[in-house]
């Protein structure tokens, strides 16, 4: 009876992993071995304050998980103390907040990651790190879009200043 219950909580957990592995833009592992406690607090509050989740959860059920939601080939990194940062809205933030940390402290070392439903390598983890924030994209996107504006009314204003020293 007791079994039965242990397997009915382990099957619920990796429907609740696969579902997160499934909704997630973007999901990023890490082995955090060699972070002390004070360390694994202060990633697990910057990653909290950008509305990323941070878990930590046992491989074996995880591996099950990756193979639930079609990500098998992502099962080989979960291997030692591996832990799982989810992110629902900012594709970006997971990577770009966690390589930052492991700058900082060695101890933590990204792995791979799931970009949009797709297995990222390391390589591509770290490129998207260095991607500006969704607020620098928008931001720049602003620029694009406001430099004719601009433009023309600068040359609107030229003509009118030159008209205006004809008449003059």
């Amino acid at each position: 009876m007791a079994n039965e219950k242990i397997i009915q909580q382990k099957q619920a957990m990796v429907e609740t992993i696969t579902e997160k592995l499934q909704a997630s833009k973007s999901t990023i592992i890490v082995d955090y071995r060699g972070l002390n406690v004070e360390q694994v607090t202060k990633l697990r509050t910057q990653l909290r304050e950008a509305g990323i989740e941070f878990k930590v959860y046992k491989n074996a059920l995880t591996r099950r998980a990756a193979d639930a939601a079609g990500l098998g080939d992502l099962k080989e990194y979960f291997v030692g103390p591996v832990a799982v940062a989810f992110s629902n809205e900012d594709v970006v933030a997971p990577a770009k907040i966690l390589n930052e940390f492991a700058k900082g402290n060695e101890a933590l070392e990204l792995k791979a990651g799931v970009i949009e439903g797709n297995i990222a390598t390391l390589a591509e983890v770290q490129a998207l790190a260095d991607l500006p924030s969704r607020e620098g994209l928008l931001s720049m996107l602003l620029s694009v879009l406001q430099a004719p504006i601009r433009n023309l009314a600068l040359a609107t204003k030229a003509v009118a200043d030159q008209k205006e020293e004809q008449s003059a």
